[in-house]
């Protein structure tokens, strides 16, 4: 009998312990409910609430100096004549930011792995991170491969690697007998992701894309195949697919897990009360903390589907701020987009505030 009570007794420690731990380890990670979205519990700041100030010691890099920005997304090489666009910084109500210190970052996350998924947003924020690294150590010695649907940045002085996973809309788009499909219930990609030690997800631009932009013929929910599906919808059920995938394949003790946030486009100047514009000549960012056309719909998706996953997933919440930024894009100063690009954003640029917050999440 006092074998059993002490195997008993013993047992009973293991699992308090472990509970204990999880619960501990849970609380030291990042998570959104609705009360606190975009919120670090531990500093009570709101860092995406606030405006945009004009900061001369701006930007932190040069895009000649980077050897990791893309032709789309450098502006200044490809003829963009202004550069106040440069000088804003992003200033909280409540806190101030820390300044970005790539030197700091790096030995943080010394010998550690940090991979980006997701569409061409998380390559304009994955580049800005390699950039913004790079310029505080511009002799270190890196390599830099460029592959779909993998490339990376190493700083290998530090054993810092920095991934880009590339995946419009983190399910799986896949080609079946009747043609190109968008399987809403599957993840086949996410072997790839495990191992890391922080992920930052991204997904929502593809989901619009419509005629000959569309990468596929049908959608596929179960053994159900549809031409087409309300986007709204189809985000939401493959944005719930992404969310099971992180609850049973991310372990939070190791990896801390973010999302990236609706990024805006600005094609339509009725959003902000100039009907005939969209971002082609814009040079200043909108004055104050609000955008006159409200969040886009895609937000309250991300916000409902954040809200009933079980991991601790950290929002950042960058749609506003963006918002804010209908100065930031590459417009007709693009070495890759014909036209006029609204979508994307120009390095340096509003990205490098995206990974800013990134930074003071993970310090303060």
């Amino acid at each position: 009998m006092g074998h059993r009570f002490h195997a008993f007794t013993s047992l009973f420690l293991q699992v308090l312990f472990l509970c204990l731990s999880l619960e501990q380890a849970r609380a030291a990670q990042f998570h959104n409910v609705s009360g606190l979205r975009g919120k670090k519990q531990s500093s009570g700041c709101n860092f995406f609430q606030g405006k945009w100030v004009f900061d001369a010691s701006y930007p932190i890099y040069d895009s000649s100096s980077c050897p990791f920005i893309d032709p789309e997304f450098d502006c200044q090489k490809y003829g963009r004549p202004d550069k106040e666009y440069l000088k804003y910084a992003w200033k909280p109500d409540s806190c101030d930011l820390p300044r970005f210190d790539g030197m700091d970052f790096l030995r943080r996350w010394r010998g550690k792995k940090i991979m980006f998924v997701g569409d061409s947003l998380s390559l304009n924020m994955w580049e800005s991170l390699s950039c913004m690294i790079h310029a505080s150590v511009p002799n270190s010695k890196t390599s830099f491969v460029r592959r779909d649907p993998l490339s990376y940045v190493s700083f290998q002085d530090y054993g810092v690697t920095l991934l880009l996973y590339r995946t419009p809309y983190l399910v799986d788009l896949v080609r079946e007998d009747v043609g190109r499909v968008l399987n809403l219930d599957s993840i086949q990609g996410g072997n790839a992701w495990k191992g890391m030690d922080m992920l930052i997800f991204n997904t929502w631009h593809w989901w619009t894309h419509t005629g000959k932009s569309q990468p596929w013929d049908y959608i596929r929910e179960g053994s159900n195949l549809y031409q087409d599906m309300d986007r709204l919808t189809a985000f939401s059920k493959g944005l719930t697919t992404w969310a099971n995938w992180v609850d049973l394949n991310v372990d939070p003790t190791k990896t801390k897990v973010f999302f990236q946030g609706i990024s805006p486009t600005h094609y339509l100047g009725k959003e902000w009360n100039q009907p005939k514009q969209n971002c082609k000549g814009e040079v200043k960012p909108l004055v104050g903390s609000t955008y006159p056309a409200g969040a886009p719909p895609a937000v309250a998706v991300v916000n409902n589907v954040l809200s009933k996953i079980k991991s601790p997933v950290y929002l950042l919440d960058i749609t506003t701020l963006s918002q804010l930024r209908k100065d930031g894009h590459p417009s007709s100063y693009s070495g890759e987009h014909s036209g006029n690009d609204c979508s994307h954003w120009c390095l340096p640029g509003p990205p490098d505030t995206w990974n800013q917050l990134l930074y003071a999440a993970l310090i303060m």
